[in-house]
């Protein structure tokens, strides 16, 4: 039987060192002990951007990207996708188990509860220009959340924790919704208890004068089954941004903050965007070919293509796509999606996207379906951060209550200049 070692030679010393192997990993710091002399550091890892290094341990989501699997706690994301509303997919996430009809209809109760925001964040929103970006103002209102939650510092004690978590599942829908109404210059509609977690975002985005919204039930699962899909994915740039931040134990709303910045970017949660942007550039069906040529000769990248992760067709990518002719019905068929069936087809077949397993992700069509909903591009990224507060909350606390975690402090090797003297003003240039 073979034992789950690894043995390293330092050929500049001729020293062989034994290090343990768990999980198919070997610890970083014990390749410390490797060195030329007594006096060294000691051999460090080298990993920008953390491609091939586990930073955690963690019960939440498991990715199998040459498979193309995704699954919550243990359950294929495909039959969370079909039979499973948002907050009991929340509920699992943060809490480990599915709930019981008891146990959800007490969540939902709490949500509900904890829906409405303080009146004085309205007048944080005024502050802003009427065209600031939606996501802007959403990472300062979450920022800002820690002045009207002073308790919530208190991050060791896990009634407050819970307490927290709870409130900005609940409050994301009402501040994303206030700062689209913000810029459309619309009066706030607050939220309607009697609405569903999707239903009531439509209906606080949405609501003009009738005296009762009724969400479109075929929209409301849409929304409902793509808030399932992005609620967490493991150690992307935004859960590292919150487990980074988490870990000097600031409060949860200032490292959700920096998980929402995270999130902003078009290589991460502005990539529907991205994918938006490139359908509209190539018009028609019949401009994909050279579209297509073009970006094999390098002009440009394919947006909703290839994943970090996922080998493999992204499974969340099937499901979205399932979704999107349930919505067409009722918002009719957006030109754009013939556009992107057709590139898909072409990518799917042609060998040189094939050799680089550039499979459609979730960012291919969750984009056309939120422009068929009536929901503009800005407010894409934060319709991303709305269902992913859920994963970045269950790993911020598995984060706290991990004894191996410390506050994140990578190592850097230097690059820079070796010690030298000052040269007084008069001598310099």
């Amino acid at each position: 039987m073979t034992q789950e070692t690894l043995t390293v030679t330092d050929n500049r010393t001729g020293q062989t060192y034994e290090l343990p192997i768990t999980d198919g990993t070997i610890r970083a710091m014990d390749l410390r002990q490797i060195k030329v002399t007594a006096d060294e550091f000691g051999m460090m890892s080298y990993d920008p951007a953390f491609k091939n290094t586990a930073s955690t341990r963690s019960a939440i989501t498991y990715i199998d990207g040459e498979k193309g699997i995704l699954r919550y706690r243990g359950y294929p994301i495909q039959q969370l996708a079909q039979n499973c509303t948002f907050l009991e997919v929340a509920y699992l996430i943060i809490d480990g188990e599915l709930p019981t009809q008891t146990q959800l209809e007490e969540y939902e109760g709490y949500i509900k509860r904890h829906i409405l925001l303080h009146e004085n964040v309205k007048q944080l929103l005024d502050g802003f220009r009427y065209d600031a970006h939606p996501m802007g103002m959403l990472i300062s209102l979450i920022g800002a959340l820690s002045t009207f939650y002073p308790e919530a510092k208190n991050v060791e004690d896990p009634v407050i924790r819970q307490l927290q978590m709870t409130r900005l599942v609940a409050k994301m829908p009402t501040l994303a919704a206030f700062a689209y109404r913000h810029v459309k210059g619309f009066p706030n509609a607050y939220p309607d208890p009697e609405l569903s977690y999707a239903g009531n975002f439509l209906n606080m985005m949405f609501r003009r004068a009738e005296p009762k919204y009724v969400p479109n039930p075929v929209l409301e699962r849409a929304l409902d089954v793509l808030f399932i899909l992005h609620a967490d994915h493991e150690q992307n740039c935004g859960t590292n941004a919150m487990r980074a931040i988490g870990s000097s134990r600031v409060d949860p709303y200032c490292a959700m903050a920096g998980a929402a910045a995270a999130l902003y970017g078009p290589l991460h949660g502005g990539a529907n965007e991205a994918v938006l942007r490139m359908l509209e550039v190539i018009g028609s069906v019949d401009n994909v070919p050279a579209y297509v040529e073009r970006v094999k000769a390098g002009e440009f990248r394919l947006m909703g293509f290839g994943h970090r992760v996922y080998k493999n067709y992204d499974p969340r990518a099937k499901i979205i796509k399932q979704i999107a002719d349930e919505v067409f019905e009722i918002s009719g068929r957006n030109p754009l999606l013939d556009v992107a069936l057709e590139l898909e087809k072409i990518a799917l077949e042609d060998e040189y996207f094939v050799a680089r397993k550039l499979y459609p992700n979730v960012d291919f069509y969750s984009g056309i379906i939120y422009q068929a909903m009536g929901l503009p591009v800005t407010m894409f990224p934060v319709l991303f951060a709305i269902p992913r507060a859920v994963g970045w909350l269950a790993q911020w606390a598995e984060m706290i209550s991990d004894s191996e975690q410390a506050i994140a402090r990578p190592r850097q090797i230097y690059t820079g200049y070796d010690e030298r003297d000052l040269v007084p003003m008069i001598e310099r240039g």
